[in-house]
């Protein structure tokens, strides 16, 4: 039985040698095919984690836009003559300065049917929407086209300086007979 045993031992031995044979002979290639899949596994792996960490690197630097503050300076009263639109604002605060025979009022330039900037068309004294044709008064009264309701006012007041304030998160609307409200207008 110690034979039989000896010749299992034997056996035993011969593969290991024919696993070191192979071993020892030389490779036609650079990797094996399990070397190969196992180094593309790893180089996808990192270039995942590398492209995800760029990405929650941009969550740190979020885009800020800039929105300027609703209360702005718009000079003395003597700045606007009577009778007069002035669209000095519209670009960057959106909004027009009118004085009239019984003071100033600002108007917010945003259309009321669907939000687009009406111009003022000095020639035939009206701010007109390019959006739909909507047509509004000197005052802001909608008279033409689509447009619900009147163009808002905004809030205005005299600084100790004598400087026009105006406060665009306090807005007047015609049809709750806001526009004689303290704030809606300045009399000069």
């Amino acid at each position: 039985m110690a034979e039989v045993k000896a010749n299992s031992n034997t056996d035993k031995a011969k593969p290991e040698a024919k696993k070191s044979a192979k071993k020892d002979e030389p490779k036609d290639t650079i990797w094996s095919r399990r070397e190969f899949f196992s180094l593309a596994g790893w180089a996808s792996f990192m270039a995942t984690l590398g492209l995800s960490s760029l990405y929650f690197t941009r969550l740190l630097f979020p885009r800020v836009l800039f929105e300027p503050s609703p209360i702005f300076k718009a000079g003395k009263p003597s700045d606007y003559t009577v009778g007069e639109v002035s669209t000095k604002w519209v670009k960057a605060q959106r909004v027009w300065i009118v004085r009239d025979m019984e003071g100033i009022f600002v108007i917010f330039a945003l259309c009321t049917h669907l939000g687009c900037t009406p111009r003022w068309l000095k020639t035939e004294a009206k701010y007109k929407c390019p959006c739909h044709g909507s047509g509004f008064t000197k005052t802001g009264i909608a008279f033409e086209g689509p447009a619900p309701r009147a163009l808002e006012r905004l809030k205005i007041e005299l600084d100790p300086e004598g400087q026009i304030i105006v406060d665009k998160s306090k807005k007047f609307l015609y049809e709750k007979g806001e526009w004689d409200k303290p704030g809606s207008k300045l009399l000069v």
